[in-house]
């Protein structure tokens, strides 16, 4: 195979991963959007007592993603040795520590939901909305576990475009119920947060009931895709039997790899919650204003996302083949694409902003304050664009994630937050700057990414002989 054919092959197999990734992460982010769009336009309270709760969700949410990553930085290396039966078994051990998770945080929503609102805002009509929606969204929580932990097996494959499938399915279910629910369109009572939640659990249970039909069609023995190999469980032949058995000695080199990750998308994710804590208590307008803004750039941020999964993909399996040299060279040719994502990105969120914010129906200084984060957060894409991909989708799925960890702990607990608080609580600054200090590792960032990448010592073996 000549050098032309490699290049082509690499940047196909880099952009079919990467654009089906790009594309479920919008549309999963689009239901949130849309929840956004619909409850402001029922109501602000109701609009900040879900985004609340959101706060609890990303939390969750990155604690599975973390689970989800270590199965793919330790899978792929076995999927790159093709060795199928070890990648199994790491699957299976994601699968019981997501479902403990899930558990967990049932358990505590279930306990404690006014605490855990309450910790994000003292006015008592969110918190009150808020509960109604947690109510309901507690019960997502083990579904969701299932359906993004087997998607995380499947992307150890190489096989993404389910996905996306489900995504859309996901979003046409829940924003046809949030319409009737939130609203009371159709006869149908009108219960505003309480229906948005409604939506979401019925989405979310679809959903996990598609992907396991599609695993049980798609392993059964006289299945066409069993022949032609195109299902990635196919290729695991993964069974109900086999998440009923654990290994002990690849579920203890999973837990090794993935604890420090969930570590730091734990803190992560609590990080977050913060901010919401921080301007949340500043001003009134404050926590709706970054609702709305934080919304849209999730979705921008998507592009970052996906470029981090389908690198961690590729440089993993690479890195199992045993030809560093190539992973050297996957690396950079990696960071350039990240750099055209990033720019990109940037600009697409600065213009995005106006007609989006206008679907929304909020108080002028609201809409306001929402429109300045937002171009703030056009410039934060583009740094975030290149160092997110690069620390969590080159240096990680190349091995070396304690590095990650390390790094954002220090950028994160004793750079970011601590200066947050001081400018919101001490200082007494804008929302607007302290929107600025929240985000402001995502550029600086950017410059231990690049020399850890290009001089450091990040690729590590993590599979057994």
């Amino acid at each position: 195979m000549n050098k032309v054919t490699k290049d082509n092959a690499f940047y196909r197999n880099f952009f079919s991963i990467y654009v089906a990734l790009v594309l479920q992460n919008v549309v999963t982010l689009s239901v949130n959007l849309a929840d956004n769009i619909m409850l402001g336009a029922y109501g602000e309270t109701a609009l900040a007592g879900v985004a609340a709760v959101n706060q609890i969700q990303f939390v969750y949410q990155q604690l599975i993603m973390a689970l989800g990553d270590g199965l793919v930085i330790l899978g792929s290396q076995y999927w790159g040795r093709g060795e199928t039966g070890s990648l199994k078994k790491i699957a299976v051990s994601a699968m019981h520590a997501g479902l403990v998770t899930g558990t967990v945080l049932f358990i505590l929503a279930s306990a404690l939901p006014w605490r855990l609102v309450g910790a994000f805002t003292t006015d008592g009509h969110i918190i009150g909305e808020g509960v109604k929606y947690l109510h309901v969204i507690r019960f997502t929580y083990p579904f969701f576990a299932v359906t993004q932990l087997l998607l995380a097996t499947l992307r150890s494959t190489e096989t993404v475009k389910i996905a996306f499938r489900l995504s859309v399915l996901t979003f046409c279910v829940n924003c046809g119920i949030n319409y009737v629910l939130i609203f009371g369109n159709f006869g149908a009572p009108r219960l505003g947060a309480k229906g948005a939640a409604i939506g979401t659990l019925t989405a979310r249970v679809l959903e996990c009931g598609v992907l396991i039909g599609y695993i049980y069609l798609g392993t059964k023995e006289n299945s066409e895709k069993c022949k032609n190999g195109k299902n990635g469980f196919v290729k695991l032949r993964l069974s109900l039997n086999d998440y009923l058995q654990y290994d002990r000695v690849l579920g203890k080199d999973y837990l090794r790899i993935t604890a420090p990750m969930l570590l730091v998308q734990g803190l992560w994710g609590l990080n977050t919650a913060l901010q919401t804590v921080i301007l949340g208590h500043m001003t009134a307008a404050a926590i709706a204003a970054n609702s709305a803004a934080s919304t849209l750039f999730l979705m921008v941020k998507s592009t970052a996302v996906g470029a981090a999964s389908a690198a961690s993909v590729i440089i993993g399996k690479t890195v199992g083949t045993g030809d560093h040299a190539r992973v050297r060279e996957y690396s950079g040719r990696l960071q350039r694409i990240f750099l055209v994502i990033g720019v990109l990105s940037g600009i697409f969120l600065f213009f995005l902003r106006i007609p989006v914010l206008g679907l929304y129906d909020l108080k002028p200084e609201t809409k306001e304050m929402a429109n300045a984060f937002l171009m703030i957060l056009s410039v934060v894409c583009v740094g975030m664009s290149y160092q997110m991909p690069t620390n969590n989708g080159i240096i990680r799925g190349g091995g070396n994630a304690l590095y990650v960890v390390k790094m954002d702990l220090v950028s994160i607990w004793l750079i970011v937050l601590p200066l947050s608080f001081v400018m919101a609580f001490v200082v007494k600054a804008s929302p607007i700057v302290v929107v600025c200090c929240l985000n402001a590792d995502q550029i600086f960032k950017c410059i231990p990414a690049f020399l850890m990448s290009h001089y450091g010592n990040w690729i590590r073996k993590l599979t057994r002989d």
